[in-house]
């Protein structure tokens, strides 16, 4: 099993949402994150000047058995991508173990 952790940008998250569906992932969680980034310089969008170093992203967090990392993977990736800097992150590691609260179930099949 490996946890999937991916930092996107907000206005993606809806497509990163439904490619994940696509490819039968259908339980993650989400939250709403500020980061820090590599680029120092503002943007201006209507004569109003936006510092870019303080960015608003989407966090997700995927438990997936590993026959499903590389579809997982792929979906985010051709789905959150704009080319452009800042599209975000993603993080694989790995998870000992894993079990479903209501039955005691244990392990990949816990995930279901």
């Amino acid at each position: 099993m490996k946890k999937i952790e991916a930092i996107i940008r907000k206005s993606k998250f809806e497509q990163v949402k439904e490619a994940l569906h696509e490819v039968e992932v259908n339980f993650f969680s989400y939250w709403d994150v500020t980061g820090v980034g590599n680029e120092k310089e503002g943007h201006v969008y209507r004569g109003i000047s936006y510092s870019t170093s303080e960015i608003q992203r989407r966090f997700i967090s995927i438990v997936v058995n590993d026959d499903f990392v590389d579809r997982t993977i792929t979906a985010i990736l051709s789905s959150a991508a704009t080319e452009n800097v800042g599209d975000g992150k993603i993080f694989v590691l790995p998870v000992d173990e894993a079990y479903r609260i209501r039955t005691g179930e244990k392990g990949g099949s816990s995930l279901n």
